[in-house]
């Protein structure tokens, strides 16, 4: 029997538009000074993406192919959020914004042939449920925004068949230091491989 993939990813996002600081980037920082817990028998592994499809597409690619992780947890920043934002799922089409080379995907399409949209395998609702930040607010969402971050997102779970999650975070603030940012990050990653380990129920 093949051994259990040992590593989870974390990425965050480099500097975009007039964002030269990146609050998802900083919370993975936090989160790598963390870790995930000493009972997480994981290896973490962060990186830093640039908001740049195409770069992220084959870094992405290159995650799932070396590493294999059991999972890989995308975090993004949403510059008008006032909560943590847990992405269902992610979408194929309607990438029209360009990135930061001024590039936009032709057609604003991720993959030609692929699904309208694909959903994590991690129930985000349960994790929204099963976390507690403070008085830090945990939102479940189903429209990741359609950029770099969604595209990424739609690409990672289609790599990994559904073992990915996008976690969207505030912008810096007095209220939303990097510090809070890392450790809700740790909250929510440990209960997402908690989430993901459950037996799934059958529908119907």
């Amino acid at each position: 029997m093949d051994s259990q993939p040992s590593c989870v990813v974390v990425t965050g996002f480099g500097p975009f538009r007039q964002h030269l600081v990146n609050s998802s980037w900083e919370a993975v920082k936090e989160l790598s000074q963390l870790g995930l817990g000493n009972d997480v028998e994981l290896e973490l592994r962060t990186l830093q993406l640039p908001v740049d499809y195409r770069e992220a597409r084959r870094r992405v690619a290159r995650i799932w192919e070396e590493l294999q992780p059991q999972l890989t947890v995308h975090v993004g920043m949403d510059a008008s959020a006032k909560a943590i934002f847990l992405e269902q799922c992610g979408k194929n089409r309607g990438y029209r914004d360009a990135d930061v080379r001024g590039f936009r995907p032709e057609g604003g399409v991720c993959l030609p042939d692929g699904p309208e949209v694909i959903a994590s395998g991690v129930s985000m609702k349960a994790v929204c449920r099963g976390v507690a930040i403070g008085d830090l607010e945990v939102a479940f969402s189903r429209d990741a925004g359609r950029y770099v971050c969604d595209y990424t997102y739609y690409l990672s779970l289609h790599h990994g068949n559904g073992h990915a999650a996008l976690i969207h975070v505030p912008p810096l603030s007095h209220r939303f230091p990097a510090s809070l940012l890392g450790k809700a990050l740790q909250v929510i990653i440990r209960e997402m491989l908690e989430e993901a380990r459950k037996p799934k129920r059958k529908a119907g």
